[in-house]
């Protein structure tokens, strides 16, 4: 039986919750590329959170993950 350290749970439900917005804002850049009139700006700023909480996502990794001793 494993035991859940109730501080992983917070940082675990905000992971799963960026994940599923950055896959979102895939989802919103190819259908802005897809149309015929396609807004730059719009498009720039979608493509910069995408990168802010792929950034963000890594922060949490990394911070989830213990450092290996070698």
């Amino acid at each position: 039986m494993t035991i859940i350290d109730p501080s992983d749970i917070a940082p675990a439900s905000k992971l799963v919750r960026l994940r599923l917005e950055h896959r979102d804002l895939d989802a919103a850049i190819e259908a802005l590329r897809s149309t015929a009139c396609t807004d730059q700006l719009q498009l720039a700023r979608l493509k910069k959170r995408k990168l802010r909480l792929k950034d963000e996502i890594s922060q949490i990794e990394d911070m989830m993950l213990p450092d290996i001793i070698a």
